[in-house]
């Protein structure tokens, strides 16, 4: 083989891996799911499992950009309440908090926080939903379930539905 075969072939490699499919990195596949949402580490660890070949590679990937902090379990808990804290109650919120891997010491202030406006918030969302108290006992059920059922807490629940014009608690 000569030299110039060589170089031939050194520059069909690009060409043949774009052909093929060619896949990013574990870090740039990481890094384009981060640039659309904020991911806690577990999270990435079950999107990315399936692209490791080399035992290993995710996780040094993955601390790779938790140390440059690309990956922090605060900003994922921001996140998650800046979308969700104006429909749902702080019991739903926390479980979806666990449910992205993140630990209750990192959740903690955020969700004292989300208590404290439990109630304005269910009212709020009550008041979209709903607008007026209940006229019968069906009526009633079927708004404690939608509030239930969005996370809000059973004796706020129940605060809202029997005193839904009050302003402050």
């Amino acid at each position: 083989m000569s030299v110039e075969d060589v170089d031939e072939q050194a520059q069909d490699k690009p060409k043949a891996s774009k052909a093929l499919g060619f896949q990013p990195s574990l870090k740039g596949r990481a890094l384009r799911l981060l640039s659309q949402r904020e991911h806690s580490r577990q999270e990435l660890e079950q999107k990315l499992k399936p692209y490791e070949e080399i035992p290993g590679e995710l996780a040094q990937a993955l601390d790779f950009l938790q140390a440059k902090d690309f990956i922090n379990d605060q900003r994922v808990v921001e996140s998650v309440v800046n979308r969700r804290a104006s429909k749902m109650g702080a019991a739903r919120i926390q479980q979806e908090l666990r449910s992205k891997g993140l630990d209750d010491h990192v959740m903690a202030e955020t969700l004292n926080g989300l208590r404290a406006t439990e109630t304005e918030r269910a009212r709020d969302v009550w008041r979209k939903k709903f607008g007026q108290p209940p006229q019968d006992a069906k009526e009633r059920a079927q708004q404690m379930r939608y509030l239930l059922s969005r996370g809000f807490a059973s004796d706020t629940v129940r605060r809202i539905i029997s005193q839904p014009t009050e302003h402050s608690d």
